[in-house]
């Protein structure tokens, strides 16, 4: 296979791959949409799959808008490189409030996000409330308990509803939901810093 070959078949299967991220377009039996538009993959931690497909979808439209591209999708269907920043632009809305919940995952930003995240240093009064050491097993209580956390892990990103009806129970119990990670919010840094320097997803450095 030629060097043109091979960059067409490369082409055409991220084609194919960011076709099965899209509403409306994608026929895909693993990505599904939530009533409120989340993105929604099945497996744990959904949030993870939000993040990263949304970094991958701005990162495509970047490369698409500088080759003067689009995207094709088969049976005449296309994608501009706007389209795929605006579904990246309405999971980052989603992320911080914009849902049917009112509730940013990310915790410390807006009127409403998750009080009771499953983080141990979140989740413990701190050594200046509680001077005296906790043992791994005295933390259970900490853990059972309803309250909120009482020091906020602010910026923090948690795992979010993880099923398609835009569910989320802020419990503690609840990993799967509950718990932030470095891979959740490392790919959210890379869209918030595009999306503060170009609020507008229907352009790109003057272009498409």
């Amino acid at each position: 296979m030629g060097k043109d070959e091979y960059f067409q078949s490369f082409r055409e299967n991220a084609d194919n791959f960011i076709c099965s991220l899209l509403p409306g377009i994608s026929g895909h039996p693993q990505i599904q949409y939530s009533p409120g538009g989340l993105l929604f993959k099945v497996g744990n931690s959904n949030m993870q799959h939000v993040t990263s497909l949304s970094f991958l979808l701005l990162a495509y439209s970047n490369y698409l808008s500088h080759a003067g591209g689009h995207v094709s999708c088969g049976g005449g269907a296309t994608a501009s490189p706007a389209q795929l920043r605006r579904v990246a632009k309405r999971q980052v809305d989603y992320i911080l409030g914009d849902n049917p919940l009112r509730m940013s995952y990310m915790v410390g930003y807006g009127p409403r996000y998750p009080l009771r995240i499953h983080h141990r240093a979140s989740s413990l009064p701190s050594v200046a409330a509680h001077p005296a050491r906790i043992g791994c097993k005295a933390g259970a209580a900490y853990y059972a308990s309803p309250a909120p956390n009482p020091n906020l892990l602010v910026g923090a990103v948690v795992g979010g509803p993880s099923n398609s009806t835009d569910a989320f129970p802020d419990a503690r119990a609840v990993f799967q939901q509950s718990e932030p990670t470095t891979y959740i919010n490392a790919p959210l840094l890379g869209l918030l810093a595009y999306f503060s320097a170009h609020p507008d997803p229907a352009q790109q450095n003057g272009r498409d």
